[in-house]
């Protein structure tokens, strides 16, 4: 439903025309116009090149056509660096390849003047070699001298961009940090500034980077390069994929910030940590621009690495994981980052507001301001009473003002409803704990930002997972989460961070902090949520729901505790159970 209706907000957005005041906050009539596309055929070559240890990485290179053949001009590079496999066939037996669709803009690229080059990442599609482990600094490297390599060809200016979301936008991001000199620009989407505080957000493992590792019959699909008729090739690289790290065990493996991995031998969220590399980016000239979308866990991710990084550019998108923005030209603010910073386009970039972000119940919003950095804290407390609202065992209330001390407890439900396997969003969670709701809002509430949970809690176990949903309620009592976050007892405690935080808490994870909970002792836990941009509407509640487990942890049956462990949040007067939402005027 909240898709429906947010599609059929900015439908209503583009069709109809909007008041000066809103004209001025939309994207730019520059963001929106159509690019000059020329070219609309294409050459597609592709080869095996060896990186710096020898291994052989599969390229398949795009040139961009017209109907009297390929432009034998120099043009700028694009290069994406894929686990996905450039090019494939599908189960229809359909030939799949990801530069001659638009998600990434890349076909667009192509007829706006564009060579855009895909190779797969080593270990992975028909590239030799198999992985050390996921983004690291092999991988870092082997993206470093591909976009070299690509610079020093003959169809090439010598310039070259970089773009991806998800893993590829990991790669992205992790080959910038490398500095290749040739690179100008990267179009980062759904990745990470600190991957442990990430994927192990709160200490805890959930959905992403955790699913099963794919079998060899996945790459043995991906179609040959030129010259390799008989698949030797292929077959001879997909047979050394069999030697990669698997993805889950390396992930579940390191339970702390200094853990010490089984199979790389070393402390690997700190390799994989591109809050450390942020200075060498700044100091290489590389341009950056940061995408997310707010139905997305990673976008708080997004924002912090823009953040960090002097200059860096934002649009964060209503939908899903790595979905362009519906009603928003993201194919033309691409082409327009791009040829601004590697063709050199007069075309108004310069001067665009930093950020752009669609913020829902009002549109989207131009302004040089990080979402959430204008925002103030408004504190909602715990309190008793019934709401009537709620399905949770106690059905308390949310107050602006402390309540009388007191407290609820609830035990660990761990027969949680099966999630989608990609299940990028939670859904409502009150029946499997415990919640909090407020009286219908007087007023539109608008929540930009990072909210934070700040709750005393206690157990009957040394340890447990706590975690925390918001929730919008309609009129009709209908609830969907507009942010979402976690936290483990145990890795409570907070720390200085080594980057801007924007204000959230930062949990340590070292193995030194990370301690148990007595039994039955008091501790204050606080964490945030994952960011959000919402117009909560007059006559609409704000929930707060507290659960044990949530139906996105892959791994949540070798985790659940028997028996469940039983969880009292403490509230009102002296307690500080509270969240504090991040509110713009």
């Amino acid at each position: 439903m909240r898709a429906t209706a947010t599609v059929m907000a900015m439908l209503a957005m583009v069709i109809a025309p909007l008041p000066p005041a809103a004209r001025a906050q939309g994207p730019s009539a520059e963001a929106l116009a159509p690019q000059v596309q020329p070219y609309a055929n294409v050459q597609r070559t592709s080869l095996y090149v060896p990186v710096r240890d020898g291994t052989r990485l599969a390229v398949n290179i795009y040139r961009p056509a017209t109907p009297q053949g390929v432009e034998t001009a120099r043009l700028p590079v694009i290069f994406v660096f894929t686990p996905y496999r450039a090019r494939f066939r599908d189960a229809q037996g359909n030939v799949q390849e990801a530069a001659l669709e638009d998600r990434l803009a890349l076909r667009s690229l192509i007829r706006a003047g564009y060579v855009v080059a895909v190779a797969d990442i080593r270990g992975k599609g028909a590239s030799f070699g198999s992985r050390r482990g996921f983004q690291d600094r092999t991988e870092a490297y082997d993206g470093h001298d591909l976009v070299e390599w690509l610079a020093r060809q003959d169809f090439s200016t010598g310039k070259v961009g970089m773009i991806g979301c998800s893993y590829l936008g990991g790669t992205t991001f992790h080959t910038a940090s490398t500095t290749p000199p040739s690179l100008k620009a990267v179009f980062v989407g759904a990745s990470d500034l600190d991957k442990y505080a990430f994927v192990r957000n709160g200490g805890i493992t959930a959905q992403f980077n955790t699913r099963p590792d794919e079998p060899a019959e996945v790459d043995l699909a991906s179609l040959p390069v030129d010259g390799d008729g008989d698949t030797a090739l292929l077959r001879a690289a997909v047979a050394e994929h069999a030697r990669n790290t698997p993805m889950a065990p390396l992930w579940y493996g390191m339970p702390h910030r200094d853990s010490l991995s089984r199979f790389t031998g070393n402390a690997f969220w700190n390799e994989v940590a591109m809050f450390n590399y942020i200075d060498r980016i700044e100091a290489a000239g590389i341009a950056t621009y940061f995408w997310g979308n707010w139905q997305d866990e990673p976008t708080a991710q997004s924002i912090l690495s823009a953040a960090n990084i002097t200059g860096s550019r934002l649009l964060v998108g209503p939908g899903s994981h790595c979905v362009p923005p519906p009603g928003f030209d993201f194919t033309g603010e691409v082409v327009r980052y791009f040829d601004h910073h590697l063709k050199g386009a007069a075309n108004g970039l310069a001067q665009a507001p930093r950020a752009t972000y669609w913020v829902e119940g009002q549109g989207w919003v131009r302004s040089d301001r990080l979402p959430g950095t204008e925002a103030r804290p408004m504190t909602w407390h715990l309190a008793g009473g019934r709401s009537g609202t709620s399905q949770a065992a106690n059905d308390g209330t949310l107050q602006q003002r402390p309540d009388r001390a007191g407290r609820d407890t609830f035990r660990v439900d761990y027969n949680l409803p099966d999630a989608d396997y990609f299940a990028f969003w939670a859904q409502p969670m009150d029946r499997h704990g415990l919640a909090w709701t407020s009286a219908p809002l007087a007023a539109p509430l608008k929540l930009v930002g990072m909210p934070v949970v700040r709750l005393t809690v206690s157990a009957d176990r040394p340890d447990a997972h706590v975690w925390a949903y918001l929730d919008q309620v309609d009129s009709a009592g209908k609830a969907q989460v507009i942010a979402f976050g976690r936290l483990a007892l145990s890795h409570r405690k907070t720390a200085k961070a080594p980057y801007d935080t924007l204000g959230a808490p930062y949990h340590s994870g070292l193995q030194a902090d990370v301690a148990p909970l007595p039994v039955g002792s008091k501790a204050r836990i606080d964490f945030a949520l994952t960011a959000l941009s919402q117009v909560v509407p007059a006559g609409h509640r704000l929930r707060l729901t507290v659960t044990g487990a949530d139906p996105r942890q892959r791994n949540l049956r070798e985790i659940r505790q028997d028996p469940p462990p039983q969880i009292t949040i403490w509230r009102g007067a002296g307690s500080g159970s509270a969240i504090d939402l991040p509110v713009m005027d």
